[in-house]
């Protein structure tokens, strides 16, 4: 997958550019503790090494080395604390480089790699030491250009080089959604039979995630919300520390990882079982508007087009409800929606959860969907406590209802229907787990 990866990038990069892509620093818990480490996505999507410490390097017209890590050498001592590092030998080995260097030798091997480049592809901001280091070296490229002619006298971000890459997934990166959306599904399923009144919101999202891991992910893929009753109207509340009360809908978003790439599904159901009239009637908007919409993608279509949908059919629900009142029209220009539908319909999905999403053309509109995107579908309606002009039986309302849609050639597939969605199904499955 990874090679496929670093020959689709050196396609775009054109002749005369070397790329230097950094590892991600580790972050600190504390003072002596670290969190778990994960590795930034474009480093990880061209190399598929997990270590901090690391360098790769991408020189096409190298005459031997087109692909070059530099990483950590083995330490006995520091892995008897830490564990095993892969080390300089197997680097070359188990992941494919040219060549490969103990970090250490970093800027006494760079300018070999740099000495007949034109063009540096590099991302500033994502590692302070590197950053300084890469324009150390660009400034005294341009001024060796000045005075020899020769030298590096252009710095790229392939940032959009790579985001346009991701947008599109492989065979192997689908294969790894599809299971990190099959893993998604079961801990949804698990906390719908689960629920009851009584719990705490932590005690579901421990459930969820404890059978994300019993099935292989590598945890959760983002912090997990668990929004009771009225904490459903704060679109990220993850603090996840109230009593589910009687009669409260309950709004779980979360998603397993699984092989780095990432599942999110968001499902809202009723604590004791059975949805109240007013819970009931702002659900199966929402839900119409869900299926309208997964139902519109398919190649060729406005990748922009489910979003402009979602706002047509959420103004209309609202105007429905009487949350608003006047002309759908004139409310959309105005953006009175925002009030109860404050986001776009989705984001796309892969090695980030909201994944990096180069959707717009060089003009400014938007690209079209083509097979191999993974987009999330998330229509919602918000009625937060204390919002003014609205019927009393909807205060402290939120649902959002949220699948994880591949597109394919000739529409697209469902990959978390598994959990169930629609009003008599919710029920049923929740009051089963009883």
């Amino acid at each position: 997958m990874h090679k496929q990866n670093r020959k689709a990038f050196i396609e775009k990069m054109g002749r005369g550019g070397v790329a230097i892509f950094a590892s991600a620093p580790p972050a600190r818990w504390n003072h002596d503790t670290e969190y778990i480490y994960r590795p930034d996505p474009n480093f990880y999507y061209l190399t598929g090494f997990e270590e901090p410490e690391a360098m790769c390097v991408i020189a096409p017209e190298h005459p031997k080395h087109q692909y070059v890590l530099f990483v950590r050498p083995k330490n006995k001592q520091a892995e008897i604390w830490n564990g095993k590092r892969v080390g300089v030998k197997a680097a070359r080995k188990r992941y494919g480089a040219d060549k490969a260097y103990p970090i250490e030798k970093f800027d006494e091997k760079i300018g070999e790699y740099l000495q007949d480049a034109e063009r540096l592809y590099y991302t500033l901001g994502s590692n302070e030491d590197v950053d300084t280091e890469m324009l150390a070296r660009f400034t005294r490229g341009v001024k060796s250009k000045v005075r020899g002619g020769k030298g590096i006298d252009t710095l790229v971000d392939p940032s959009p080089i790579l985001s346009e890459l991701r947008l599109i997934k492989n065979e192997t990166e689908l294969e790894r959604i599809q299971l990190a959306t099959e893993i998604t599904v079961a801990g949804h399923v698990a906390a719908m039979k689960a629920v009851r009144p009584g719990l705490y919101e932590y005690q579901l999202e421990s459930l969820v995630e404890s059978t994300f891991r019993m099935n292989g992910a590598g945890g959760a893929a983002f912090p997990t919300i668990v929004a009771s009753g009225g904490n459903a109207t704060t679109l990220h509340y993850t603090t996840n520390d109230c009593e589910i009360e009687d009669g409260n809908l309950v709004l779980l978003d979360a998603g397993a990882e699984y092989g780095r790439y990432a599942g999110d599904v968001t499902r809202t159901f009723p604590a004791n079982g059975t949805f109240t009239e007013a819970q009931r009637e702002i659900y199966q908007h929402v839900l119409d508007a869900h299926h309208a919409i997964i139902d519109g993608i398919r190649p060729g279509v406005s990748i922009d087009a489910p979003h402009q949908q979602s706002i047509e059919l959420l103004t209309e629900a609202m105007l429905s409800l009487g949350l608003l009142k006047g002309k759908a029209e004139k409310l959309i220009e105005k953006e009175k929606y925002r009030q109860f539908y404050m986001y776009r319909i989705g984001h796309m999905l892969g090695l980030d959860v909201h994944d990096v999403n180069c959707v717009r053309k060089a003009n400014g509109d938007y690209k079209t969907f083509q097979p191999g995107m993974v987009i999330t579908i998330e229509p919602g309606l918000y009625v937060a406590e204390g919002t003014k002009g609205v019927p009393s039986k909807y205060l402290g309302i939120g649902v959002r209802i949220e699948d994880d849609i591949l597109v394919t050639e000739s529409g697209n597939k469902n990959l978390t229907s598994g959990v169930p969605k629609e009003i008599d199904d919710v029920e049923s499955l929740v009051r089963g787990g009883k």
